[in-house]
């Protein structure tokens, strides 16, 4: 399980990163990384997807403030 929660947690750092260049600099990473396999870049927003929608449902899980243990 702290395997998939780190491939999450990087894919979601992936896909904040590209929306962040996307915003600011109309620029999409992904599409010009792997713009000539159309079906990889929506593989990609795919699993960037469903990391978010993991991490966001498991993160009560794995958060050391979220569980009360730090302040």
């Amino acid at each position: 399980m702290k395997y998939l929660h780190q491939v999450a947690y990087a894919l979601l750092w992936i896909g904040g990163f590209n929306w962040g260049l996307v915003g600011l600099f109309n620029y999409n990473l992904v599409e010009s990384l792997f713009g000539a396999w159309p079906m990889l870049i929506r593989l990609i927003y795919i699993l960037v997807g469903v990391s978010a929608a993991y991490l966001l449902i498991m993160h009560k899980n794995y958060c050391e403030y979220c569980k009360g243990k730090k302040k």
